[in-house]
């Protein structure tokens, strides 16, 4: 197992959910972490919690569905970490309704945040990785990104459109080094899946927990560079 002590990360959306779990297990690894998020109280709190752990730890204001704040953004993050090895795209938004009752605007940020953000994230990330030609870049998908569902066309489209993206950057950029995994994980008892109705935050013992997710990011580090975990998905035991 790769000893992953003193890496540099960047999370998106890393203050809740899949994201606030995936800091907490890298700080325990010994990694630096750098987190973005829209809501700077979030932020705060979770950079403490971090710091608490003994690592470094940054955060930036931004929405990662305009480039202008994610090129500063993203700019200020390495600065202050000094590089960067790892990032994980989990930043997204989530609605549901039938295709022709959701507003036009709702379905355009879906996409916009889900799709374009990552795109974004991952361009002022990526010449980083490409210099030292070594990293690794975490895409989080979903189960809708492999099957549609009724009142999901938005969601599916966007992370169907992760999928795409994330497999065809991991064939470009293999030769420089850099391992690209696109993780699809089923409904996990995150923030955002609470706040949608479509997890109970007591039902620990039959959801997915982002702790139960954040492992198998981890485990996918501490592969040797030789291996590279290209796509995984993780069910709970219940059905």
């Amino acid at each position: 197992m790769k000893n992953l002590k003193n890496k540099k990360a960047i999370i998106t959306g890393g203050s809740r959910g899949l994201g606030r779990a995936t800091a907490i297990a890298f700080a325990k690894q010994g990694i630096d972490v750098g987190i973005t998020g829209r809501n700077e109280d979030t932020l705060k709190a979770t950079v403490a919690e971090l710091k608490g752990l003994g690592v470094n730890a940054e955060y930036e204001v931004f929405d990662v569905g305009n480039y202008e704040e994610v090129k500063a953004g993203i700019d200020n993050l390495i600065k202050k970490l000094s590089t960067v090895d790892i990032l994980v795209n989990n930043a997204g938004i989530a609605a549901f309704g039938t295709l022709n009752d959701m507003p036009v605007e709702e379905w355009s940020k879906i996409i916009q945040t889900n799709v374009m953000g990552m795109y974004y994230v991952t361009k002022e990330v990526l010449p980083y990785l490409i210099d030292k030609n070594e990293g690794d870049i975490i895409n989080i998908s979903s189960t809708a990104g492999l099957n549609g569902n009724a009142t999901t066309s938005a969601y599916s489209a966007s992370k169907f459109a992760v999928i795409g993206m994330s497999e065809s950057l991991m064939k470009e950029v293999r030769k420089n080094n850099i391992r690209v995994c696109t993780l699809t994980p089923s409904t996990i008892a995150s923030d955002m899946s609470i706040d949608l109705g479509i997890a109970d935050k007591d039902s620990q013992d039959s959801v997915l927990q982002p702790e139960d997710f954040a492992e198998l990011i981890v485990a996918g580090l501490q592969l040797p560079r030789r291996a590279m975990l290209k796509s995984a998905a993780l069910w709970s035991t219940n059905p």
